[in-house]
């Protein structure tokens, strides 16, 4: 006598399409559950802290050698270090000797560190009257304020 049901084995299509659905969400739960941009914007943070903290202690390692005396291009208003009008060009007497070479913003678009005649760090430096030096990260992500005063 001849069978008359087959037994194949396999899936079906249905099958085959819940399984499909079943992953693509947990996949997406996954996706949301890490939030890549936001690891990306902390890491960023990070590096931004870093490079804040490398600027300061740079340009108090300089002023002890000089006696106390601050880079004369601080002043007592934020402005950009960098090599461009308006910037603090303090590249030479930082790097090579407290620094390999200038940090820059992560994010910062046409930032970078060629030379010291042409580079922008994208943080900002300035001193009080009190002779105390800042340096900040004004493009920190998440609502952070990286500031650092010495």
């Amino acid at each position: 006598m001849k069978k008359m049901f087959s037994n194949k084995k396999g899936f079906t299509l249905v099958e085959v399409l819940l399984v499909i659905v079943i992953i693509a969400i947990l996949a997406a739960i996954v996706i949301i559950a890490i939030n890549p941009s936001r690891q990306i914007a902390q890491a960023n943070n990070t590096q931004r802290s870093s490079d804040v903290q490398a600027v300061l202690n740079a340009v108090h390692q300089e002023a002890i050698d000089n006696r106390g005396t601050l880079p004369a291009a601080i002043t007592t208003t934020a402005t950009v270090i960098g090599s461009a009008n308006g910037q603090i060009n303090i590249c030479s007497a930082l790097v090579p000797t407290y620094m390999a070479a200038m940090p820059f913003d992560p994010t910062a678009t046409g930032a970078g560190y060629t030379d010291c005649t042409n580079y922008n760090t994208g943080y900002t430096v300035m001193k009080t009257a009190e002779g105390r030096v800042t340096v900040n990260a004004p493009s920190a992500e998440l609502s952070k304020v990286i500031s650092i005063t010495r």
